[in-house]
């Protein structure tokens, strides 16, 4: 059985939180905006990306975030053309996009695993509910035969005397 959780985080949701939260640290904004953003993206609250952020994440960009904080500070990030822009927006959106379908697609296969379960059982008790009724009619026939022999082994004594 998987025992992965349903809610765990892959390695593409936290690529997307760490670029969105450096992106926010290089434009001046503050984390929690970023949070709120990729919580959006991702169909998870601000807090549970703020926890993962903190918790997982953070130690694995210390260096990058600091890169962030000093091209903040010593402005040396320009405004980028509205082209490259449109281009990381489009990019932005087919990660989303293709993140959405791999969880559409592990929901589905999820839950035709589920389907099939619950076909098995059912032909499983229709298997059973089948035996106990074969087991009942041989019983029956058993019964039959013994009563036959009985009266085979009556009517040979009766014969014989």
């Amino acid at each position: 059985m998987n025992d992965t959780r349903q809610d765990a985080w892959t390695k593409d949701e936290d690529i997307i939180l760490a670029e969105t939260v450096l992106r926010f640290i290089r434009e001046g904004r503050t984390q929690l905006e970023a949070f709120k953003e990729v919580a959006s993206q991702l169909s998870r609250t601000s807090a549970a990306c703020g926890f993962r952020w903190n918790a997982t994440i953070r130690k694995q960009y210390q260096n990058a975030i600091q890169l962030a904080k000093e091209e903040r500070k010593s402005g040396l990030r320009k405004a980028t053309p509205s082209s490259n822009n449109n281009e990381s927006e489009e990019r932005y959106t087919i990660e989303s996009a293709i993140l959405l379908l791999e969880k559409m697609k592990t929901n589905f296969e999820e839950a035709g695993k589920m389907e099939l379960d619950k076909e098995y059982q059912q032909k499983l008790q229709d298997v059973e509910q089948e035996n106990e009724r074969l087991k009942n009619q041989l019983s029956r026939y058993d019964n039959a035969w013994q009563e036959m022999n009985k009266l085979w082994t009556w009517v040979r004594e009766s014969k014989h005397s």
